[in-house]
């Protein structure tokens, strides 16, 4: 299987300002370019980008309600209309939800074009927007259709950083919480950190997974540390209300779950879930379970989860660090979801 030539990831102020530089140097014979963006984003003076190209804008849905087929569909439709070829260029702008997207459109538009992205919140920069994993939702779960696509190039710019809104910025650490556990730091090492430094570990945390492993066969999948139930509790709370969990939050309630299994299977012990409740709370993220979520219901999507192969996966803590361990017996997830269920509710309660 190829693999995608290195590209540049630029972290720091104002580098949103390169996308023309960054596509003259890239892509040479590149005339056109679509920017998939939100209207959200576009309110802000700093989404104004120039790509020194044949410019067309195609606005979609705010979060996870662009990460459908349908609007694939729609962007491909408006690749076409506006006469992108396989010279030319998207450029995602904007979250998540949006690279996600972006990056799948550009991949199955004229079986691959190339894409830039230009992250726009915490959570994009140090996940959805370096990697080349795209993809969009089904109604039985999160990223279920979807490609691996490496982008041309990466320009996260920090000046925007101050424009989100405190929950947004929660949802990007949860994403930072993850990288930092997976690189072994301490919660201490977390307070310190300032958003370049949590930016940078991150995406070296992740670089280094990805050359190893582009197409998620192996150690790649340590990124999806604490996204197994993660997923499966923002797939539940998405269908009662689209606006009470963030994904960075519910990957922050996956991983408080994922340590405490690692410890009821004994691979792990009490100073480990301690180490990692402080991160979590250092970060300003909560760890507990929403109220009134149903356990078959969440056994049923952690089944389907994209890493699924007919069993029930975690990327665990261990002994000799992390991994990901298969076939893990359903009816000890199941009494840890449980004892997980009634600290939560004692958590919740105390937090009052």
């Amino acid at each position: 299987m190829a693999t995608t030539p290195p590209y540049d990831v630029e972290v720091g102020p104002g580098v949103r300002t390169r996308v023309a530089e960054l596509l003259a140097a890239t892509r040479p014979r590149a005339r056109a370019a679509a920017v998939v963006t939100t209207a959200q984003v576009r309110r802000w003076p700093w989404s104004d980008l120039d790509t020194g190209l044949d410019q067309t804008v195609v606005e979609v849905p705010d979060g996870e309600r662009a990460k459908s087929l349908a609007e694939v569909e729609r962007l491909c439709e408006a690749f076409a209309e506006a006469g992108l070829s396989r010279d030319d260029v998207v450029v995602g702008l904007g979250g998540g939800a949006v690279t996600d997207l972006a990056g799948f459109a550009a991949a199955v538009y004229l079986r691959g074009v190339r894409v830039v992205h230009v992250p726009t919140t915490l959570l994009a920069m140090v996940d959805a927007s370096v990697g080349g994993k795209t993809g969009v939702n089904l109604p039985a779960g999160k990223n279920l259709v979807g490609a691996f696509h490496q982008p041309l190039g990466v320009l996260a710019d920090t000046e925007v950083l101050s424009t989100l809104p405190d929950r947004e910025r929660r949802s990007g650490l949860g994403e930072v919480a993850k990288c930092w556990l997976l690189d072994g730091r301490d919660h201490e090492e977390v307070v310190r950190a300032n958003d370049e430094q949590m930016i940078a570990v991150s995406l070296a945390l992740k670089a280094r997974l990805v050359a190893l492993d582009e197409h998620e066969l192996g150690a790649r999948a340590l990124l999806n540390y604490g996204h197994t139930l993660g997923h499966a509790v923002e797939r539940t709370v998405l269908e009662r209300d689209p606006d009470e969990l963030r994904h960075g939050e519910a990957v922050a309630i996956g991983i408080a779950f994922a340590v405490r299994l690692a410890a009821r299977l004994g691979r792990v012990g009490a100073a480990t879930i301690d180490e990692h409740d402080r991160v979590l709370t250092s970060l300003g993220l909560r760890r507990w379970l929403p109220p009134g979520l149903s356990a078959d219901g969440l056994m049923d999507y952690m089944a389907r989860d994209k890493k699924a192969r007919h069993d029930l996966r975690f990327v665990l803590a261990g002994p000799e660090g992390f991994e990901l361990v298969a076939g893990v017996d359903a009816d000890v997830v199941r009494a840890a979801l449980a004892e997980f269920a009634a600290e939560s509710s004692g958590g919740e309660a105390t937090r009052g």
